[in-house]
């Protein structure tokens, strides 16, 4: 039986992004020692969609599969608020058929998507 799900997120500098998730995002998180914070994600979701001829090759050898991360919030607007509030940079905001989405910028450099869902979600179903 399936418990979870671990999502890796690679980062030009960890330290500063691991900070950014506990002390910005205040992601609940425990400690296994050395630096290193893994942390309790929102309830999430799972879609697959088909690989694009120029999409990122996933790590390894070729045979993960790649992903996307998207956090997502019930007003785009109101978190993009509190993200200026505490100096977090996000992308330019855009509405798609699915949502309403822009990105944060992590310390490293690197992004991860942000929306809010105009499509039905999974995340709560019983």
């Amino acid at each position: 039986m399936i418990t979870a799900a671990h999502v890796l997120l690679y980062s030009k500098d960890p330290d500063a992004d691991r900070a950014f998730f506990r002390d910005v995002l205040k992601l609940r998180h425990v400690d296994i020692g050395h630096g290193w914070l893994i942390f309790q994600l929102p309830p999430s979701e799972l879609a697959l969609h088909p690989v694009d001829s120029d999409a990122p090759a996933p790590a390894g050898d070729g045979s993960m599969i790649g992903a996307e991360m998207y956090l997502m919030c019930d007003d785009l607007e109101s978190v993009i608020a509190s993200l200026k509030a505490a100096s977090v940079r996000c992308g330019p905001v855009a509405k798609e058929r699915w949502g309403i989405r822009t990105s944060v910028r992590l310390p490293s450099g690197a992004e991860v998507g942000l929306y809010q869902p105009l499509h039905p979600t999974a995340y709560d179903l019983a």
